[in-house]
């Protein structure tokens, strides 16, 4: 027998003392919680979490070991909260929980021929993604600002508003999730659109004649390579793509040009000039539906959900030991400071899964216990082109 065998061999003895341990230990962990069910005791109790930890690291003067055992323990308490839930039901006295309990019931079937608002004008990307979601012949307006789309959601003008939230080249567009924290409204679908810039101007303009190009602020900075190679022209960043077209068809400024899409050169009777400004021929822009309700869609598969996190050390490992002890995939974490509190943040997250799936409600309970705030923003299909 080589050496290395026989420590394998040494290794599998091992092991089996400690899943004998560790079954005889879910064993009792599991009279605990019929304990707590009897006597109406809530399952996380992180202070006593944080004591047993602190006792086992304290076993060890290796660091090392210390942060070992401190992720082994996490994990060990995070399976037994697990195996808790199945007998206690809580959530009625939590507020995240408690809401996201009563919008579940209260959630509503697709509207049928609905009213859709976006940000921008005709012809820019959001429209486009409003087709493609609900259909070319979707009744959709624009409007000028992010800030509008949820008022008139809010004013009950429309059923559905679709934004965009983030961008392959330039990351989240952080005007909307901040909307998305300060309206309790919810996503219920997304769609995908790839972004293909062009410059266009008046017929009849050439690139020399150009002076001045207009794009939304993420037109801008996605054909910024483009721009790089013009730098006496003045870059002029304007509400939305769309609306610099309509722009330049509208003023009849022949030393102005605009980034948009090809769309907009048709509906304003530009000439493209350039084809993919955007430095990244890979340039998506991912889009989500909102609604003043909540849906559950047939075919979800993500969820998402917002939390704040309270200050105390490890509080986000702790959410994330959650998911991977419920083997949970985690699509997307996203951080915006809060308004008024200096360095606390909102974290918006996404991961896989269906609301009404068996352990997901002890999920969202846990996450709403673990977090200072807690709400889910909605159960949706991901986007398949």
């Amino acid at each position: 027998m080589s050496q290395l065998e026989q420590y394998r061999q040494e290794i599998d003895a091992i092991d089996r003392e400690l899943v004998d341990l560790f079954l005889r230990r879910m064993e009792i962990t599991g009279k605990v919680g019929e304990w707590k069910q009897q006597n109406g005791v809530p399952v996380l109790d992180a202070e006593r979490e944080k004591r047993v930890i602190a006792a086992k690291t304290a076993l060890t003067d290796d660091p090392a070991r210390r942060a070992d055992l401190a992720e082994l323990y996490e994990t060990i308490m995070a399976i037994s909260r697990r195996q808790q839930r199945h007998l206690v039901k809580e959530g009625t006295e939590d507020p995240g929980y408690a809401a996201y309990a009563a919008a579940l019931a209260g959630a509503r079937k697709p509207v049928e021929r609905p009213r859709v608002v976006y940000q921008g004008e005709p012809g820019c990307y959001s429209e486009e993604a409003a087709a493609g979601f609900f259909g070319e012949d979707v009744d959709s307006k624009g409007c000028p600002w992010f800030s509008d789309v949820f008022a008139a959601l809010e004013r009950g003008e429309a059923d559905y508003a679709v934004l965009p939230i983030e961008n392959s080249s330039t990351g989240s567009i952080r005007q909307v999730y901040d909307l998305l924290a300060q309206y309790r409204y919810y996503v219920v679908g997304e769609y995908d659109v790839k972004v293909e810039h062009c410059l266009m101007a008046l017929p009849g303009v050439t690139m020399a004649d150009i002076r001045t190009v207009y794009s939304h602020e993420q037109g801008l900075m996605q054909s910024e390579k483009f721009l790089d190679q013009h730098r006496d022209w003045r870059r002029v960043p304007t509400l939305d793509t769309a609306g610099s077209a309509k722009q330049v068809a509208e003023t009849g400024d022949r030393t102005a040009g605009a980034i948009c899409s090809r769309r907009a050169a048709q509906l304003y009777g530009l000439n493209i000039l350039v084809e993919g400004t955007n430095y990244n021929s890979l340039n998506h822009t991912r889009f989500v539906v909102v609604s003043p309700v909540m849906e559950l869609r047939e075919r979800r598969d993500k969820i998402s959900a917002l939390f704040r996190l309270p200050h105390q050390s490890g509080s986000l490992h702790q959410i994330l030991t959650l998911f991977a002890v419920q083997g949970l995939n985690l699509l997307k974490l996203e951080s915006r400071p809060i308004p008024g509190r200096s360095w606390e943040y909102l974290f918006f997250l996404e991961f896989s899964g269906d609301l009404l799936a068996p352990g997901m409600d002890g999920v969202l309970h846990e996450l709403s216990q673990l977090s200072g705030e807690m709400r889910v923003l909605g159960n949706f299909k991901g986007y398949e082109p």
